[in-house]
């Protein structure tokens, strides 16, 4: 399994808010603790809010927020991201700008919140490049809203190029990886994918209702 796989499937079994220990994890990928040890501190690093030490266990907690401002989660995602991708653009005077305006969010944080993960930071993510995340997020917002399926072309972790078509529910933020769950009518089944493999995306004129078992409340990481 790629680390990058790896680092995917720990933030969907973390996602439920639960508690779990790093061998229960370790166990479940089969990899060793210290792997996962390792990769909690890449995530951490990269963004994902995730409490926990070793030896007690590990879980994804909820947004923070800065003051003098309250911030909604989008919000923060927006800040998040557009940091991290400025933070890689060509132009030198640019990084250095998103890197003194991450400092100087640092510095407004509580000392508790960026102590263990400096979230902040431009540390060595885990993903690939952010901007292919932005490519089709409008079409699927607009899809998510309007509750129209979608023709997607998605590059497995096998790097297989397969065609989807499925109904889009929810999107979310996993420190510079943004997931849309789904409802696939190919598995007929739930299924999560991340926005920066999706090769093509195609509104279709077909909307779609709530049904028994195919629903966002139905879901179940």
């Amino acid at each position: 399994m790629r680390r990058t796989d790896r680092l995917f499937d720990i933030i969907q079994i973390l996602r439920d808010g639960k508690l779990y220990r790093a061998q229960d994890i370790a166990e479940r990928l089969e990899v060793s603790t210290r792997t996962i040890y390792r990769d909690m501190d890449t995530l951490s690093a990269s963004g994902v809010p995730i409490e926990g030490e070793r030896g007690v266990g590990y879980m994804i907690t909820q947004a923070i927020s800065l003051p003098p401002l309250t911030l909604t989660a989008s919000e923060l995602e927006a800040l998040n991201l557009g940091l991290a991708i400025v933070g890689q653009a060509a132009d030198d005077t640019l990084k250095i700008a998103a890197e003194t305006l991450a400092d100087k969010i640092d510095a407004v944080l509580p000392a508790q919140t960026i102590a263990e993960a400096e979230a902040w930071k431009f540390a060595v993510y885990p993903f690939a490049d952010p901007t292919r995340n932005l490519t089709h997020m409008p079409l699927l917002r607009s899809a998510i809203k309007a509750r129209q399926k979608v023709r997607l072309t998605y590059t497995s972790r096998e790097n297989a190029v397969t065609s989807r078509v499925i109904r889009p529910l929810h999107m979310e933020y996993w420190g510079r990886v943004w997931t849309l769950t789904s409802w696939c009518e190919l598995r007929e089944g739930f299924r999560v994918f991340r926005l920066d493999l999706i090769e093509s995306a195609e509104a279709l004129p077909d909307l779609f209702v709530d049904e028994p078992g195919k629903t966002l409340a139905d879901y179940v990481p």
